[in-house]
C-alpha cells in the first residue's frame, strides 16, 4: 500500500524498526548502512534480525539483502499479506518490541492477521504485552478497528532471560481508518492492573497489589488489581514477578505504568511492596505528564485531518515526525500550550496534521 517513490537512505541502527515499518506501509525500498560499524560487535543484533524475519513473515514479495557482516540492509517492501503465522521472538528483546510494529500494521494486511509469538512476554526495557493490550487494543478501536476478532491473549507468561511466553495477537483488516480528535483527556475514573508472578510464590503477587493500593487509595475509591498467578509449563523458564497499571480517564483516554523484577542471576533483588509502590508512583507521574504513545502517531497518516494534544516529546518521537515527512511526505502544525492554558500537568503541544487518505491497497474490495 503506497506509491512507493525513490529509495531512501540512512546510516545507523536508530529508528530501525520505525523505518522498516513505514517503508513497508509506503512501499519504498530502503537502504540502511553503517550499521554499528565502529562496534566490536558490529551489525544488525540477534533481535534485529528476527524482527526483520518477521516483517518478512507478514509480507509476501519483500526483498531484503544483508551484507556479510550485517552492517548494511537493503529492503525493498512487499505486499502486506498477513494470515496465520508463528514468530519466535529473540529472547534478548520483550515480544512487546515486535507486537508494537504489529500493532501499526496489522490493519493494512491483505488477510486479517492472526499470530502466535514466543518469548519474553515481560521485562524491564519494552512495553509488556499487558500494557500492549490494556492501551494499544482501544486505540486502534477509536480508529474503527472493532469485533471479535481483535484480541491480544496471553496463553504464557515468560520472564527473562530464558522467555519461554506465548501470545496470540489477532487484528481485523479496514480499507480506511476513521479520523479522530484526541486532544482533552479528561479526569481520571478508574484504575485497573495486573500483578503477576511466575515460578515464585503466590503471596508476591498479593504484596504488591496491597503496596500499590497502599499509594493510590489516597486519590480514588474505583481500584481493582488483578492477581495472576501461572504455574507449570505456563510459567514460561525463568522466574519473576511484576506489575502493570491502568488508568482510565472519563474521555476514554488510558495511562499506564509498569515495572518487572530484575532477571535472574542479574541485579539486586526486589522486594514485591518496594516494586508495587514504585509502579504506583510512576502511574501517579504518567498521570501528571498525559503522556501518549507513538501508535498515535502513525495513526494519523492514515487519516485525513487529526489533532493530538501530546506531552512535550522527546527526541523518539521527533525523529518519528521527520520520517513521516521522509516516507510520506506528511507535515505536521506543532503548538505549544502551556500549564495555565490547559490547567492540568506539565508542558504540552497541539499536533494536528491533514494525513494523506491512505487506504488499505493489499485488501480486496468484496
Amino acid at each position: 500500500a503506497g506509491g512507493g517513490g525513490p529509495c531512501l537512505s540512512f546510516a545507523g541502527s536508530n529508528f530501525l524498526r520505525q523505518r522498516l515499518v513505514l517503508a513497508t506501509l509506503s512501499g519504498r525500498a530502503l537502504k540502511i548502512r553503517r550499521i554499528r560499524a565502529k562496534d566490536e560487535d558490529p551489525g544488525l543484533r540477534d533481535f534485529e534480525a528476527s524482527f526483520i524475519r518477521l516483517i518478512d513473515k507478514v509480507t509476501n514479495g519483500s526483498r531484503i539483502e544483508i551484507n556479510q557482516t550485517g552492517t548494511s540492509l537493503y529492503y525493498q517492501p512487499g505486499l502486506l499479506y498477513g494470515g496465520s503465522l508463528e514468530h519466535d521472538c529473540s529472547p534478548s528483546r520483550s515480544i512487546g518490541y515486535y507486537l508494537e510494529s504489529l500493532l501499526c500494521l496489522a490493519p493494512f494486511m491483505k488477510h486479517p492477521l492472526k499470530i502466535v509469538l514466543r518469548g519474553v512476554t515481560n521485562d524491564q526495557v519494552d512495553p509488556s504485552v499487558d500494557v500492549l493490550k490494556a492501551t494499544a487494543l482501544p486505540l486502534l478501536k477509536r480508529f474503527g478497528i472493532d469485533g471479535e476478532s481483535l484480541e491480544i491473549k496471553i496463553n504464557r507468561r515468560g520472564m527473562p532471560p530464558k522467555g519461554g511466553g506465548e501470545i496470540v495477537f489477532a487484528c481485523p483488516v479496514r480499507k480506511v481508518l476513521q479520523p479522530i480528535q484526541f486532544t482533552d483527556p479528561g479526569k481520571i475514573k478508574r484504575i485497573r492492573g495486573t500483578a503477576y508472578s511466575v515460578r515464585v510464590s503466590p503471596q508476591m503477587a498479593n504484596r504488591m497489589v496491597e503496596s500499590a493500593r497502599s499509594i493510590l487509595n489516597k486519590f480514588l475509591p474505583d481500584i481493582y488489581i488483578y492477581t495472576d498467578h501461572m504455574k507449570g509449563v505456563s510459567s514460561g523458564k525463568s522466574p519473576g514477578f511484576g506489575m502493570c497499571l491502568i488508568a482510565e480517564t472519563i474521555n476514554g483516554t488510558i495511562l499506564s505504568a509498569e515495572l518487572a523484577s530484575n532477571p535472574q542471576g542479574q541485579g539486586a533483588a526486589v522486594l514485591p511492596e518496594e516494586l508495587g509502590q514504585n509502579c504506583a508512583k510512576l502511574l501517579l507521574e504518567e498521570i501528571y505528564r498525559v503522556s501518549s504513545q507513538y501508535v498515535l502517531s502513525l495513526a494519523h497518516t492514515s487519516c485525513s485531518v487529526s489533532q493530538t494534544l501530546l506531552f512535550f516529546f522527546f527526541s523518539l518521537r521527533i525523529e518519528f515526525l521527520r520520517h513521516l515527512r521522509s516516507f510520506f511526505q506528511i507535515m505536521f502544525k506543532i503548538e505549544t500550550k502551556t500549564p495555565e492554558e490547559e490547567h492540568m500537568g506539565g508542558e504540552k503541544v497541539l499536533m494536528t496534521c491533514v494525513g494523506i487518505g491512505f487506504s488499505n491497497l493489499s485488501k480486496t474490495i468484496r
